[in-house]
């Protein structure tokens, strides 16, 4: 049997919903029904790529703690293609021989542009242990430093390939995405037809007035797309990122808002996944109410605090889903099939991805 890794778990959590060694967390829901039932959404065989190129944002002035990917030749006999005029000749072994070879290799952060986030990527302080010592956990108790293990932040540019100390998540990586497949029936909400471009964060509210006006229903399993439009106003900067404009560009969940945050767990739904930087718009600190003189801890992201940490609900972020939501919406639509597999990379925290979306 296995040994649980808590005594409390968090408040508004669903730790051990699928067992206390589950790291699949509410993915679980995409069973082989979920599949079919996506599948049944392909009517005229029309995909859509929704992802940005993944040298998009551009530079680090979005994020400085995320490079752009840097690519490399690969080095052969000591000299890189490149010095060969960018193509292999193998005749230089072998004058009978006709083929013409590149092969590159690339360095970039997993999570810079299109990305998944693994339950190992946000975590949080709290008392696993029920001994009033809050320890690093993650969801279902998981442990930072025994289960997920931090290397080094920021590798010198200049050295791309020195020896490092490794990261690794050990439980809860984003290949343990990849293995389940990532695939089933996608549902678009469709945030910019109703509140433009404008910074705004949505609330309980506000999205249960889109969801009536659209006819949009969202059921357990179901992977929800936010359209907000800002990868498609960041893709138009051509990789010179305003980040004044951004900054007042496109809406967002309202992670502060419990009444979302609930129905968010309500629905069962499978995963989040829009098209801005964090899927919530990211606030100012709320004032914490004081206990003994000192403040409340709080999540910085509570979105992420609530779906990562608690609840096993995967998010995926800087999606581009504007040609989808308006093709959607020019035939009365919102549901679809969507395929979107992150990288079967072991012991990575997140990944780039490029889904697909066939109609």
């Amino acid at each position: 049997m296995a040994s649980q890794r808590w005594k409390n778990a968090p408040p508004g959590s669903h730790w051990g919903e699928f067992g206390p060694d589950d790291q699949r967390g509410r993915m679980n829901l995409v069973d082989a029904a979920k599949v079919l039932q996506g599948v049944a959404e392909v009517r005229e065989g029309k995909t859509f790529c929704l992802s940005l190129p993944l040298d998009v944002p551009g530079g680090q002035r979005m994020n400085p703690r995320r490079p752009p990917p840097r690519r490399y030749s690969v080095l052969r006999d000591g000299q890189s293609a490149g010095q060969q005029g960018f193509c292999w000749s193998y005749q230089s072994e072998d004058p009978e021989l006709s083929d013409v070879v590149n092969d590159d290799v690339v360095l970039m952060s997993l999570q810079y542009s299109t990305q998944w986030d693994s339950f190992a990527h946000v975590g949080s302080h709290f008392d696993a242990d029920g001994d009033g010592v809050a320890e690093a956990v993650f969801y279902n108790g998981f442990r930072a430093g025994e289960h997920i293990r931090p290397g080094v932040e920021d590798p010198d540019p200049a050295e791309p390939w020195a020896r490092y100390p490794e990261p690794s998540a050990d439980a809860m990586s984003i290949a343990v995405l990849a293995e389940h497949g990532a695939q089933g029936r996608g549902v678009m909400i469709d945030l910019e037809h109703h509140v433009g471009r404008q910074r705004r964060a949505i609330g309980y509210d506000a999205l249960m007035r889109v969801l009536e006006t659209d006819r949009v229903e969202v059921e357990a399993g179901d992977m929800v797309c936010l359209h907000t439009g800002f990868a498609d106003t960041l893709l138009a900067m051509n990789r010179q990122p305003d980040v004044a404009q951004l900054h007042a560009s496109g809406s967002g969940l309202d992670g502060h808002d419990a009444r979302l945050l609930n129905w968010i767990t309500d629905t069962r739904l499978a995963c989040l996944l829009a098209d801005n930087p964090a899927v919530e718009l990211v606030l100012p600190k709320l004032a914490g109410a004081a206990q003994a003189g000192t403040p409340l801890r709080q999540a910085r992201l509570p979105l992420h605090e609530h779906c990562l940490f608690k609840n096993g609900i995967h998010l995926g972020e800087l999606w581009y889903l504007t040609e989808l939501a308006r093709w959607l919406r020019a035939h009365g639509r919102s549901r679809f099939l969507l395929t979107a597999p992150p990288l079967r990379l072991p012991g990575a925290v997140g990944s780039p991805a490029t889904p697909i979306a066939t109609v």
